[in-house]
């Protein structure tokens, strides 16, 4: 029995001492995922920022008009700025080790990136198709280049979404690898 507790406490105190190393496989996807994301972004922001179309019906309709878009450039903004600096810091040695500074950020930044690529999806579902029964009608056929930009921007929105949620994958792999597995199935896998 007591030779059983012996090894027990010398596999946990071995194993808390080894840091478990993030494979450069994962850590080269993890960083271009985070590149990726900055061009994307900032694509994303320019195409919906200089968005504008004139109708002479209608008048003009820019980003301005809709306030789900400003959302979305905001959102796009934080997340180009946030994709650069991580990708920067996770190649700085001290910074490596510190799972958690990645993955609370990359955890809401993925949910930041939801609510909008969702605000959006309704704002461009809106204005393609309109909604008769409060009688608003669609506005695409009046600004069909408005509808086209704000599509793309939209495409490159979600390839931004799928970027975050599959960091946040990668960010709470690092995060929780660090933690050892709970007791009782330490124990368990040992018998």
């Amino acid at each position: 029995m007591r030779d059983n507790n012996t090894r027990e406490g010398e596999r946990i105190s071995s194993s808390s001492k080894q840091q478990p190393q993030v494979p450069m496989s994962l850590k080269l996807v993890d960083t271009c995922l985070r590149l990726s994301v900055v061009p994307l972004s900032v694509a994303t922001i320019w195409l919906t920022v200089s968005n504008h179309q004139s109708n002479p019906d209608y008048g003009n309709l820019d980003y301005n008009s809709i306030m789900g878009l400003k959302y979305m450039v905001g959102v796009s903004a934080v997340c180009a700025i946030y994709a650069l600096l991580s990708t920067i810091s996770s190649w700085i040695a001290c910074l490596v080790s510190k799972a958690w500074l990645f993955f609370v950020p990359d955890q809401v930044l993925a949910y930041l990136m939801t609510t909008s690529v969702a605000g959006a999806t309704e704002i461009v579902y809106l204005l393609n198709k309109g909604d008769k029964p409060v009688t608003w009608s669609e506005v695409c056929s009046s600004y069909p280049h408005f509808c086209s930009k704000l599509t793309i921007a939209l495409g490159l929105h979600v390839v931004v979404l799928f970027s975050f949620l599959f960091l946040s994958v990668i960010s709470a792999y690092r995060a929780f690898s660090l933690l050892d597995p709970p007791c009782d199935l330490q124990t368990n896998n040992n018998a």
